[in-house]
Parts: C-alpha cells; structure tokens; sequence
C-alpha cells in the first residue's frame, strides 16, 4: 500500500469511521447530544495533535471537525422527525457550501486536501506547489472545488426533497443509496478529469521547458 493511500485510510478512520461508530455505539445509552459531544472529541483530538506537531491545522481533519460541530448544533436545534431527517443533508450542504466559498482565498479547499495526501517525503508537495503558478492547473484545481461544492449541494437538496416526499421508511431505505450515487458520481469524473488534465499539464510543462 503506497504512503499516500495509507495515509489516507488513517485519516478517514481517525476522522470518520472512529467518531461516528463511537456515535452509534453509545447512542443507544444516552442521549444523541451526549454522544455527538463524546465522538467529538476524537477528530477535535488529531486536530489538536497535528497541530502540535506541525504547527498549522490539518485542513482535511478540520474539514471532518466542522461538520461533527455542525451535527452538534442541529442536535440543539432538536425538532420534528423531518427535521431530524434531513440534519445530515445541512451538514452535506454546509460542506459544499465550504467548497464553493473557498474559491475566494488564494488557494481553494481541493488544494489544501490534494496537499493534505500528498507523499510525505516532501518532493510530491514541492512540486504540486510549484505546479500552482501554472494557469492551468490552477484552472483544474478549481474546476474540482467547483464541482465537488456544486455536487454536494445538489445531493443534500435532493435528499431534503425525498423526506417531504416519501415516508420515514421509504426514505431511510434510499436515502444512503442517494448519497453513495450522488459521491460516487463525483469520485468518477475526478478520476477522469485528473487523468486528462494530467496529460495535459505535462504538455504544458514540456513546452515550458522547452523555451
């Protein structure tokens, strides 16, 4: 397994899988607030840590952070069923929105994260920073940002729709499977996009270097 994929993994489990098992475990002896707050503290954790270590915020990790806080919040909120319902899909919404605001700092969300995976020994960082002063590739780096937001909210519309549509049964059976399309979806045209625009970027540079 390469150094990016495992890194990767470990940072989807930390961040991901760890919390919200952490969740369902002990959502069945107290309440959702109590243990939203308790899994919580295991992304807050990392987070804490990388920024010891590396002195600056993990973005991937703060990303995964904001929307258990966010979770938080919509627990506060409390509510009819429905409400409860569509909660993922604001966190979904918020995510995307995060995407698409990010395209007004220098550097967009997409960049940060590619950095976030990228090999540890330095020289794949180096080169995808200097990659940044290349029009077209800051180009592809938004397009993805774009398209990921846009996705997102999409996705999350679409399952707040399905539960004013559907009964509670219907849609809990659905809703996942729209999720995972809606993911999967975008997965699959950034392997695609990414391979095109490799090609092409690696024209670019020969023809750059060729002057």
């Amino acid at each position: 397994m390469s150094k990016v994929l495992r890194s990767i993994l470990i940072t989807l489990i930390i961040n991901g899988a760890v919390p919200y098992l952490l969740y369902v475990w002990l959502s069945g002896n107290m309440s959702s607030f109590a243990a939203l707050s308790i899994a919580t503290i295991v992304p807050m954790a990392d987070n804490l840590l990388h920024l010891a270590r590396h002195k600056k915020l993990d973005v991937f990790g703060g990303m995964m952070l904001f929307t258990f806080l966010l979770g938080l919040g919509m627990v506060l909120l409390g509510g009819d069923e429905k409400l409860l319902l569509i909660r993922e899909s604001f966190v979904t919404a918020a995510v995307g929105a995060l995407f698409l605001v990010s395209l007004l700092f220098p550097r967009p969300l997409i960049y940060h994260l590619a950095m976030r995976f990228s090999s540890k020994d330095g020289s794949e960082k180096s080169n995808f920073a200097d990659n940044w002063q290349i029009p077209y590739f800051r180009y592809v780096i938004r397009l993805m940002t774009i398209v990921w937001g846009m996705m997102l909210l999409v996705e999350a519309a679409v399952r707040i729709t399905l539960v004013y549509e559907l009964t509670t049964e219907q849609f809990l059976a659905i809703s996942n499977i729209v999720f995972y399309c809606f993911i999967g979806a975008a997965i699959g045209w950034t392997v695609l996009f990414r391979r095109c625009s490799k090609v092409r970027l690696m024209e670019i540079k020969s023809r750059m270097l060729c002057k």
